[in-house]
């Protein structure tokens, strides 16, 4: 779909973390973005938990919480790093520990973690100075993880998406993307990720990850977690609106609901050294 989510990277922009208003942008409905995004595999959770050397875990750009709960459900301890003000009050009001910064700009003092996770948002971060940052924050052997959802609804869903946002939104950008990107795409950010890991040389050789699932969803399931979406979020109320109506419409010629195919990638590395 030509959208750009707070957790897919899109490859055509290489400065993709210098994009604040777009980064920002995710925080206009705060318990909306919470309650539409779907969590993460149990399977990947459990995997970089067993894979590191404690239960502290440091979250960069946390959201409002989704990853935290479950990496707190898993035994962690967790503490979030949120830029958005809006998202970190949705999580502290949750009982979340949230530091407001960018992860760039934010101060451990002193502090280490066993685990740092990105969960949907590494692409806002810059790639080699956060991998460094994230380095000097874990203990020995700690994990960096890094990880997203890529997802494409079926064509007769996505085909109405892409056409009633290029007759809404001719201008923008997101309009002469294709109704749907093949998942190799993804996974060349993903390994973009894992070379700039490299590129800082305080890693072990990154692994690439992946869990494949799937969730049915019904027209006002799906209709609720669009709004939630990069290419949307900075709309007007009724421009969002007649390509929501588009969308609904869609999904009502096909019974009213449908099943999301969805792939989440990791690129994950153990920090080198003993010290």
């Amino acid at each position: 779909m030509p959208i750009l989510s707070r957790e897919q990277p899109e490859p055509s922009r290489a400065e993709l973390h210098k994009a604040r208003r777009m980064a920002e942008s995710f925080g206009a409905d705060a318990q909306r973005y919470d309650q539409a995004r779907p969590g993460y595999p149990d399977a990947l959770v459990a995997r970089i938990v067993t894979g590191s050397p404690g239960p502290e875990v440091l979250d960069v750009g946390c959201g409002t919480g989704i990853a935290v709960r479950q990496f707190q459900a898993a035994g962690c301890a967790v503490l979030g790093v949120e830029p958005d003000e809006r998202m970190a009050k949705f999580a502290r009001a949750h009982g979340l520990q949230v530091e407001v910064a960018t992860f760039e700009a934010w101060k451990p003092a002193g502090r280490t973690f066993d685990t740092v996770i990105a969960a949907q948002s590494w692409h806002w971060v810059d790639p080699v100075a956060g991998a460094v940052k994230a380095a000097r924050a874990l203990r020995p052997d700690g994990r960096l993880a890094i990880f997203g959802h890529v997802y494409e609804p079926p064509d007769e869903v996505a085909e109405p998406f892409a056409a009633a946002y290029r007759r809404v939104v001719p201008d923008s950008p997101f309009s002469n993307q294709p109704a749907r990107r093949p998942l190799g795409m993804y996974q060349a950010g993903y390994a973009k990720f894992a070379d700039a890991i490299r590129q800082t040389e305080r890693f072990n050789d990154p692994e690439q990850w992946r869990f494949d699932w799937e969730r049915s969803y019904t027209r006002d399931q799906w209709l609720e977690l669009l709004p939630t979406t990069g290419g949307l979020t900075q709309l007007s109320p009724d421009k969002t609106a007649a390509i929501l109506d588009a969308v609904g419409a869609a999904i009502d010629s096909i019974g009213g609901r449908f099943t999301m195919l969805y792939t989440t990638l990791a690129t994950t590395a153990v920090r080198a050294g003993t010290s």
